[in-house]
């Protein structure tokens, strides 16, 4: 017989009944039914229920077992009564007799267990990640850790069956902008210099399209210091990275949607999936119809730009302003604290306020502008809208458009949850496109909008002739159910387009060379047009789980302060590791 088991505690059927088998597991909960005691013992494989008889001479050492308690039992495997079946556990209709035990590891902590794991109670996320062994045993924590490996094999056969080969690209390498700090790694036998945990392999991955290779495609640590959301997980996180040669951003877009399109349908087989190709949405176009350019296409509302009916001067407060509408249906017969609560919104994020009025059913207005709007005006509004009869129309009115897109993009988003607008049990996926190679900074000089490194469209010409803030770059996004998986590019592959790129931004020729020295010269040794993405697999397991919170799929995530409570990370050192790194630690006040 096996030292510790000859079955899992998931595996024994009614085939097994009669065979003499050993189990090993935790205590996973117990009931003492008057000299009857029954035991479930939990592995990873799942649960058997045991029998421990009133005549055994371990009985009373086993009632007193603390849960979660990891002992190994003998035993007979036995059919259940019909009456006694368990139907939800695929080992049900059996039960193990008891016939020896063995204590492998008590709980001795004092206090005992620091909470539940059966039955799940409500735990402080901080609790729970001190003590993530113990919550990873909880069945939904740990189901969504199995999904994640499950996820990830799939994703590098796909890969593989695409044509894609596995690199490792380097773990410290140089600092470099990425968009948020670096983790710093000091270097023992170079004093006064750092390593740096790369923020991504973006540029190691366009060195190996430089190198020859043509398809790259790694599961990547990245690494960023900044600070937690509800989809972002501080520290590190891991994203499928890829780099394809030769490509435009079609040929990209094809080999992902034959992965999500597979992927997706794999593990949640039972909800509708956007099929191939997905909408592609210019990023002018998801700001003004979403508000946002991670746009959740369950949800069915659209803002609507109603500037030539309301700006020209007719009411006063949006006269000379920008003014977008949000239709909504089903929503007239609301109480008036809905529609105040929604002002006061507006006002809080930095709106004079949020102006509204609802259609009758006999197409007049009421509301808080319902006197202003002409018959005339309002006639076009309700055919611009696409409303009629039982919508309101909010009104959003401001110089600022990036303010108007942020607050009537979260009110779309929020209204869609709260009145049952989204579509259930689907994964809606679009492409963002087209978005705006450069944009004005705080100071009104031209900066680079998003990835400095994009391939313009137009290439060189369009950067020597046309207005920095009309060129567009081939850069894009891949967005599911309002989460933004991805950000990607073609790349700036062109020493000369590149120059001309960051000398537009502010950046002389002597800057690039300094700051990107690696990447430049490599350019200048013949590089092939390419292009990649880098899905997070963090973000892609969340919505498969259907988490609404990414520490939940991650087996040992720090807090939101990027602590590591489990292990006590970060921590200070020893007086001696810092000498041997020549640091001398300063902590001042901010």
């Amino acid at each position: 017989m096996h030292t510790y088991r000859t079955h899992s505690c998931g595996q024994l059927r009614k085939s097994d009944a009669s065979a003499q088998v050993r189990l090993s597991g935790w205590v996973h909960n117990r009931r003492d039914l008057g000299g009857l005691l029954f035991i479930d013992l939990r592995d990873h494989y799942g649960l058997t229920q045991l029998l421990i008889p009133k005549d055994a001479p371990f009985l009373d050492e086993m009632s007193r077992l603390p849960k979660e308690t990891v002992i190994r039992v003998d035993g007979k495997v036995v059919e259940r009564a019909k009456e006694n079946v368990n139907s939800k556990l695929p080992t049900g209709e059996v039960e193990v007799i008891v016939q020896s035990f063995e204590l492998l590891g008590p709980v001795t902590a004092d206090g005992g267990l620091p909470f539940s794991v059966f039955p799940e109670e409500e735990v402080p996320e901080d609790t729970r990640l001190k003590y993530r062994m113990l919550d990873l045993r909880r069945t939904q924590l740990h189901a969504n850790i199995i999904l994640r490996s499950k996820v990830i094999s799939s994703i590098r056969r796909r890969m593989v069956d695409l044509g894609f080969l596995e690199y490792n690209t380097p773990i410290l390498t140089s600092s470099s902008p990425e968009g948020a700090r670096d983790y710093l790694v000091p270097s023992r036998v170079h004093p006064g210099k750092f390593y740096a945990l790369p923020q991504a392999p973006q540029q190691f991955k366009q060195l190996l399209m430089v190198s020859g290779f043509d398809r790259y495609f790694q599961i990547a640590p990245c690494f960023r210091d900044e600070d937690a959301r509800a989809d972002r997980s501080p520290g590190e996180f891991y994203q499928l990275d890829l780099e394809m040669s030769f490509v435009t951003q079609e040929d990209v877009f094809a080999a992902m949607e034959k992965l999500f399109t597979g992927l997706f349908p794999e593990f949640a087989p039972s909800k509708k999936m956007t099929s191939a190709p997905f909408p592609r949405i210019p990023y002018a176009e998801a700001m003004l119809k979403y508000g946002s350019d991670k746009p959740d296409l369950r949800i069915p509302l659209e803002i609507r730009d109603v500037t030539d009916l309301l700006g020209g001067g007719q009411i006063a407060f949006m006269a000379g302003k920008t003014v977008r509408a949000l239709p909504v249906p089903k929503c007239a017969d609301r109480p008036r604290k809905f529609f105040d609560t929604l002002d006061e919104r507006a006002k809080a994020e930095g709106l004079g306020g949020l102006a509204w009025i609802t259609v009758q059913p006999d197409s007049t207005f009421k509301g808080s502008i319902a006197k202003l709007i002409t018959p005339e005006v309002g006639a076009k509004l309700l055919t611009q809208c696409g409303a009629g009869p039982g919508h309101a129309i909010f009104f959003a009115a401001d110089k600022d458009v990036a303010k108007i897109c942020k607050v009537l993009g979260g009110i779309r988003a929020s209204l869609g949850q709260e009145l049952g607008l989204v579509e259930p049990d689907c994964f809606k996926f679009c492409w963002i496109i087209d978005f705006p190679m450069f944009e004005l900074d705080d100071e009104g000089k031209v900066a680079f909008s998003h990835n400095p490194f994009s391939m313009p469209q137009g290439g060189m010409k369009a950067l020597e002739t046309m207005n920095p803030l009309d060129i567009k770059a081939f850069q894009y996004d891949i967005v599911c159910n309002g989460v933004e998986l991805s950000s990607g590019a073609i790349r700036n592959h062109r020493p000369d387009i590149m120059y001309k790129a960051f000398e537009i931004a502010g950046y002389g020729r002597e800057v690039v060379d300094r700051r990107f020295g690696g990447m430049i010269n490599a350019f200048k040794l013949g590089a092939p047009p390419h292009g990649g993405i880098a899905p997070g697999v963090d973000r892609i397991v969340m919505l498969l789980a259907e988490q609404k919170n990414i520490r939940e799929v991650i087996a040992f995530p720090m807090n939101q302060k990027a602590q590591d409570l489990m292990m006590g990370a970060p921590s200070e050192v020893t007086e001696k590791q810092l000498r041997e790194l020549h640091i001398r630690v300063d902590i001042r006040e901010k």
